[in-house]
Parts: C-alpha cells; sequence; structure tokens
C-alpha cells in the first residue's frame, strides 16, 4: 500500500480475467506506446476509470490529477499477457487482491480498445461516412464483446437517468430495477453511478429472489466520459465504444424497450436521440417502448422535459413514450407488456432478438460531434428545420454541454476561452434557457461542484 499526495494506492501485477489472453508483439507495443498510433494514453485513462469505480469524484481533471502517478506497462509471459500497475486506486482492492469483477472489467477494457485499433478503424467494411458502416462497426464491436448470444430472448431494458441524482430518486431507480428482475428482465446502462447503478442493483435482488442466475448488467460507455462515469461495481459485461454516437446506437440496436428516470443533460441527450431516430418514417410502426419515471418529487422535471418535447418536436415525438410517476410496479408490468409485442413483431418478421437491424437510424445521428466553440456557435437550432434535423441538433447541444462537464480536454477550452455560445431561435432558445436553468437549480449537473459554473451561454 502506497501513500501518495494523501491518496492510497497499491502497486501489483494482474493477470487477465475473462477476455483477451494472448496478444501479439505488436499489439503489446501499440499499448506500450504513447505516440502516433500508440494506444497507452487512451489505455490508461480508461483503465484508471474502472479502478476508480464506486467514487463520488465526477470531474475527469480531479480524477486523473488526484492518481497522476498512475502506470501501466505490459508484459508478454510464456503464459500470456501480464498487466503491471503502479500507483492503483487501492478501494479497488480487498485485503491487498483486486476485486474480481474490477478485473474482469480491467481486460474488458483492453479487448475493446485493441480490437477497434486493429480490426475496425481503416476497414473499410466499417465506413464512418456510410450509415451502414457505422451499424456494421457497433455490430462487431458489441459481437466482440460477447453481447449477442444464442439463443437470445426479448428482455434486456435500457436504463437512462443521470448519475448526478439525489437518494429519493437513487433508491426509486433501485426498485424499478428491482420490479425489473422479478419479471426476468435484464438491464442496460450507462454503466456509471446513480441511475446507471440502482436500476442494476435492484435487478440483482430480484434475480436471487426468482433464483435466475447468469443475469445480465449491461454497460456501455466511450472514452470521453468514462473518467468521470467510472462503471459501477455492479456491471458484468462492460463495452467501450468509439464515441458517443455508437455507443447510442450500440444501447438501441441491443436494447428492447428502454426506461428513462431523472437526469441532466446527458439525459437529456439520450432522449432526444432515441425521439429523434423513431420520428424517422422507416421506424414508424416498429416498437420501442419507452417509459419515463421518478418519485413524485421528479414530477415536475419529467413534466418539464414533456413540455419542451411537445415545444420542439410536436406530438408525435410525444406519443413515442409514456410517464409514469411514482409507480415502480406498474413500469415494470408495461415493459413486461411491451416487450411481448416487440418479441411477436420480431418473430412475424424474421428479425433477430439480439440486434435491431431494421431501426433506421439516418446519419445525421452516426455522425460524431466534437464540441468545439465553433462547433456549438455553429449548430443550426430554429423551428423550421425538419423535425428530425432539429432533434440532431438539439441533442448535439446537449452533448456538447456533457463534454465541456465532464472531458477535461473540453474543461480546458473552456477555461482558456470562456463559455460555449448556443445561438437559435428566440423561441426555442428560451425553452433551452428554461430546462438548463432548472438542472443547474435542481442540481443535475454534476456531483463534485456544489456551485455548478455552466460551460454555455444562451444567446
Amino acid at each position: 500500500m502506497n501513500l501518495n499526495s494523501g491518496v492510497e494506492s497499491v502497486d501489483t501485477e494482474v493477470w487477465p480475467e475473462g477476455s483477451l489472453e494472448v496478444l501479439s508483439q505488436v499489439e503489446v507495443d501499440q499499448l506500450r506506446s504513447s505516440g502516433e498510433g500508440g494506444l497507452y494514453p487512451l489505455i490508461r485513462r480508461c483503465m484508471l476509470a474502472v479502478l476508480n469505480s464506486g467514487s463520488d469524484v465526477d470531474d475527469a481533471r480531479t480524477v486523473l490529477e488526484r492518481y497522476r502517478d498512475f502506470d501501466v506497462s505490459f508484459l508478454q509471459k510464456d503464459r500470456g499477457l501480464k498487466v503491471s500497475l503502479t500507483g492503483a486506486p487501492a478501494h479497488a482492492f480487498v485485503d491487498g487482491k483486486m476485486i474480481r469483477g474490477i478485473r474482469e472489467l480491467l481486460f474488458a477494457v483492453l479487448r475493446d480498445i485493441v480490437f477497434m485499433s486493429n480490426e475496425i478503424i481503416g476497414d473499410p467494411r466499417f465506413d464512418p461516412d456510410s450509415a451502414e458502416g457505422v451499424t456494421n462497426a457497433v455490430f462487431h464491436i458489441v459481437r466482440n464483446a460477447r453481447l449477442l448470444m444464442v439463443p437470445a430472448d426479448v428482455n434486456l431494458v435500457v436504463c437512462w437517468g443521470g448519475h448526478a441524482i439525489g437518494r429519493t430518486e437513487y433508491d426509486y431507480t433501485k426498485l424499478v430495477g428491482y420490479e425489473l428482475g422479478l419479471r426476468g428482465m435484464n438491464v442496460c446502462t450507462g454503466c456509471g453511478p446513480g441511475a446507471m447503478k440502482g436500476p442494476m442493483k435492484g435487478a440483482t435482488i430480484g434475480h436471487a429472489k426468482q433464483r435466475i442466475r447468469g443475469g445480465s448488467y449491461i454497460g456501455i460507455t466511450e472514452p470521453g466520459i468514462i473518467a468521470a462515469e467510472s462503471p459501477n461495481p455492479i456491471v458484468n459485461s462492460l463495452v467501450i465504444m468509439p464515441d458517443m454516437e455508437k455507443r447510442l446506437e450500440a444501447f438501441v440496436r441491443v436494447g428492447h424497450g428502454v426506461v428513462v428516470f431523472p437526469g441532466g443533460v446527458g439525459t437529456a441527450e439520450e432522449i432526444l436521440y432515441l425521439l429523434g431516430v423513431l420520428l424517422h418514417p422507416d421506424n414508424r410502426d416498429i416498437p420501442m417502448p419507452m417509459m419515463m419515471t421518478g418519485p413524485a418529487a421528479a414530477e415536475p422535471y419529467f413534466r418539464q422535459i414533456d413540455e419542451f418535447v411537445a415545444a420542439t418536436l410536436g406530438d408525435k415525438a410525444r406519443s413515442r413514450y409514456s410517464i409514469f410517476i411514482d409507480d415502480p410496479s406498474g413500469v415494470a408490468r408495461e415493459m413486461h407488456a411491451s416487450l411481448e409485442k416487440v418479441r411477436n413483431f420480431r418473430e412475424q418478421r424474421g428479425d433477430a432478438y439480439y440486434f435491431n437491424w431494421r431501426l433506421k437510424i439516418d446519419q445525421e445521428f452516426k455522425r460524431p460531434f466534437k464540441a468545439t466553440h465553433e462547433s456549438m456557435a455553429a449548430l443550426d437550432i430554429s423551428g423550421n428545420l425538419p423535425t428530425h434535423i432539429l432533434a440532431a441538433n438539439l441533442r448535439r447541444v446537449f452533448s456538447g454541454i456533457v463534454s465541456g462537464n465532464v472531458r477535461e480536454d473540453t474543461a480546458a477550452e473552456i477555461d482558456k476561452h470562456g463559455p460555449f455560445e448556443i445561438n437559435g431561435s428566440g423561441d426555442i432558445m428560451k425553452l433551452l434557457d428554461g430546462l438548463l436553468t432548472a438542472f443547474v437549480q435542481q442540481k443535475r449537473m454534476k456531483i463534485a461542484s456544489a456551485d455548478y459554473i455552466p460551460c454555455y451561454r444562451i444567446k
């Protein structure tokens, strides 16, 4: 046990657990390299996030500074790959031995990053400018992560919600997860704390009571946010996607229904993404149950979201979701019944249960958006846009604010050049300002900051 700068840390060596026991020498050299084409900075960042599981810090710069001495090295042994860790967070260990679940997730990081580097990037089958190429890339990444198993069933519920929620809302997410688990449903979340952890925790109890073994608690993340939203300890299948857009597509391709809990800008981004996809005419008849739910105290939050959607995207968008207040069992019963409709729809058409190929996702929702002062100011937010384009651009607004809140590189640019400026139609800007102001007042933006300083300015 070490004690550097007041932080307890551990030096250790670990063998792979669960995946990626063997690497080629070229792959190991990539992992070690910090230069062009080297993967070391990305690997270090993601591994530190996994080892920091359970932390209540959601500021990436704070995490990286706290463990600035953390180092990873890779050893090729006759028995395969071995990883040496220096300055690893002590809370990832029990009596000097790494927690097994964390060790599994640690090597899931290696598996996904090596696979993306060597198999996805640069392969013409995964052309990033082609809608089909992007979906093909998403499929291969989740298949390589062993999420697509047969025989499959229609029972995976994606749960979205904020990482910075209070105890009442967190306890509610556990109750909903428990009711889902009692009905044999598995849970997929963004893998972090708060509303991403609660449903998984509840589902484990529901599964245990029903003697369901082998329950799936899937976490899907991406390198830009993983340091601020470390995978929670319940995740037993972790997948790291290359960017936010592929992460969102993975959710709706592998999931069968969506439950939305209270959250902040990240949750609003997810809501707008799914509604924008479902508004495509080709998706009109495809069942994708979407339910928003929270305790009684969260009713004003969902009313604001509902009013914002109605005013920007219209009644067609509102028809694609239901709102349940303080009714965990009602949410689970409705989801269970809705998944029967999903199962029947796919069975009648010969569609796969494990991956939603039929869902049409426009290229506007696939193209990675990098938040900069220029890109945020250039977003067209006006009421005369086609609804799906407006949804895509509104999603980018929230995505940019998420980036400003949690990514250390984006935060550094904001420190240097000031807040992002967001322009658009006066009526939409008024609605957007009201929604974001409510998020700040309700302390839905960050855990680690008592007085949140917005990274944006509404013009």
